[in-house]
């Protein structure tokens, strides 16, 4: 048989080290997966949707910095890449995404299942190219390699499937060139300026991000000799949170803690390696910012200073000339309302609400973060599950916590589990998924079955779209369309060949808890909560404190005081307070 060009593909990923590729097969992809098939050194990872390919991909990419791999066929399998594939891009995860495309001869006459890759791609990557000749195959090839990875994001090769079949053009494919990525480092002029910044200032607070990961060691000691508090972003939370004398937790519509006070008090805030979104949630005066991307200064919040370098250069080149400070008074004055905070809204709302029924989801994150293994690695949906895992899951160093916490797409937990099992099989992954979440996905549940993943999932199942329910509220409307049937999940899992429990008594919870995590193998919890337990972030706006005000109002008005009264019951010990 001839050396075809899917071949010489296979080969570089090979040499590219990757083991393994997420997808669903077809038609204009057969070439392809025949020769995975032939060459036996990469794994094809049966998924029930390319979408979840995708998350798969990216949750892989995410957790071990390294390449990984998804592919969809022509036209629908590539619109349901899409949504994955976005994910990895804006999450900087370095994922090539195999796109096959309908032969090339049909291109342009509106064959069946035509689309036109690049454009849809266009987004979601870095580099998308299509390879329209079997000579280009190895040099197109090694370029979106090296874009994801270097670029940090998502690259993708649209492959017609007779250019996958054809004759190799015999050029021997190479290794990609993959270079240790540069680390900028910032010029004297920014270092004196940032020191001099930093001297002048008497209540500095530190406001972190993903982009500490490779810093973390010297974040926290430029906040130990500045007495400085410590806030972090949501995916921060992993990197600056666990063994941190300073930390005041998180800002934003999920924050707790004193995070949003410590920057407010502040008279200089330093952002480390975030582009966090929620501008109205950042002080609008002397900030300064350090980033890799030049593009993320300045657009979230007003600057003081912006410097684009590595994180770990600069403060490298800052700690020396700084002295340690004596004065801990703001410090001290942050870190005592974050406990009281904590005490208040965190702690207090999970253990009283220990008896409750329905169960109070807060409290089933709290025992799952109690009873989870010590390196567990958990994946969040997004809406509700995303605020749970935010405030109850706990760092330490070894775990791991992930989500679609930049593209926000629904969905994301279960095939995010799924790339995280098959990155780590000797750890407990735990998948925090939302019932609507989860429905959207559920065909994943058979592909955890099918490659006998031991994969576990914990159902927040409140019968409602709890987020958005919440959104419709803080908008001054009462909740419309936000409800739906109770649904047994596992029993549906049970019918898949899962370990299952549902919990409806309080009282259950933690054996059940325990039960499911201990199991070898698939194993799915199924928690049947309240639908009116309410995120409330660590700072309310007027705006959206009238909004809710006004979305209770008009519930009540058609007819819902039992549930205004119920959600007030329920809510009253988690409302900021002065």
């Amino acid at each position: 048989m001839h050396r075809s060009v899917a071949d010489d593909l296979v080969e570089t990923l090979v040499h590219a080290g990757v083991s393994r590729i997420y997808g669903l097969v077809g038609d204009s992809l057969n070439a392809f997966s025949d020769a995975i098939r032939r060459d036996g050194r990469i794994s094809w990872v049966h998924v029930h949707n390319e979408e979840a390919a995708a998350f798969a991909a990216s949750a892989e990419a995410q957790l071990t910095g390294r390449l990984a791999v998804c592919a969809g066929s022509c036209g629908p399998g590539n619109t349901h890449l899409i949504q994955g594939v976005m994910d990895a891009h804006r999450s900087g995860a370095p994922v090539l995404a195999l796109a096959s495309h309908i032969t090339s001869r049909q291109i342009g006459t509106g064959y069946f299942q035509e689309t036109k890759p690049e454009a849809l791609f266009a987004q979601t990557s870095h580099y998308c190219e299509t390879v329209a000749h079997p000579d280009q195959m190895n040099r197109l090839a090694r370029s979106a390699i090296q874009s994801a990875v270097l670029d940090r994001g998502a690259a993708v090769l649209v492959l017609p499937g007779d250019i996958l079949a054809a004759h190799s053009a015999g050029e021997p494919s190479g290794k990609p060139v993959i270079a240790a990525g540069s680390r900028p480092v910032p010029d004297a002029a920014a270092v004196d300026e940032l020191v001099d910044r930093i001297e002048s200032a008497e209540r500095i607070t530190i406001f972190g991000g993903i982009g500490c990961a490779d810093a973390r060691e010297q974040v926290h000691r430029l906040g130990g000799l500045l007495h400085a508090p410590i806030g972090h972003t949501l995916r921060g939370k992993d990197i600056l949170d666990y063994d941190n004398p300073n930390n005041v937790g998180m800002t934003g519509l999920l924050g707790y803690g004193a995070c949003y006070r410590a920057l407010h008090d502040a008279d200089l805030v330093l952002l480390l390696g975030t582009d966090f979104p929620y501008d109205d949630f950042l002080p609008r005066r002397n900030n300064v910012q350090i980033d890799l991307d030049p593009v993320r200064l300045g657009r979230r919040a007003p600057l003081a200073q912006g410097i684009v370098a590595d994180i770990g250069a600069v403060l490298d080149a800052v700690l020396p000339r700084l002295a340690q400070r004596t004065d801990r008074g703001f410090l001290d004055e942050m870190l005592h309302a974050h406990e009281r905070a904590l005490r208040h809204s965190v702690d207090t709302y999970s253990t009283h609400i220990a008896t409750h029924r329905p169960i109070h989801p807060e409290h089933l994150a709290a025992v799952v973060d109690e009873l989870a293994a010590e390196d567990a690695v958990f994946t969040a949906d997004t809406g509700m599950c995303c605020t749970w895992a935010a405030r109850y899951i706990t760092p330490n160093g070894r775990r791991r916590l992930i989500g679609s916490f930049v593209h926000g797409s629904m969905a994301n937990a279960l095939p995010m589990a799924i790339g995280a099992q098959f990155a780590y099989p000797g750890r407990q992954i735990v998948s925090l998924s939302g019932d609507g979440g989860l429905a959207m996905l559920l065909g994943e549940l058979l592909t955890v079955k099918t490659h006998r993943l031991p994969v576990k999932v914990v159902v927040f199942n409140n019968s409602s779209l709890g987020m958005v329910r919440l959104e419709m509220m803080v908008a001054g409307d009462p909740p419309f369309e936000t409800d739906h049937d109770e649904v047994d999940y596992a029993a549906i899992a049970a019918a898949a060949g899962f370990h299952t429990r549902r919990v409806t008594e309080p009282g259950e919870l933690r054996e059940a808890v325990r039960d499911v995590l201990d199991h070898d193998g698939p194993a799915l919890l199924d928690v049947v909560t309240t639908p009116d337990a309410l995120e409330v972030p660590s700072h309310l706006t007027v705006e959206e404190a009238r909004g809710f005000a006004l979305g209770l109002g008009k519930t009540m008005v058609t007819g819902g005081v039992g549930e205004i009264a119920n959600i007030a019951r329920l809510n009253l010990r988690n409302i900021p307070r002065p």
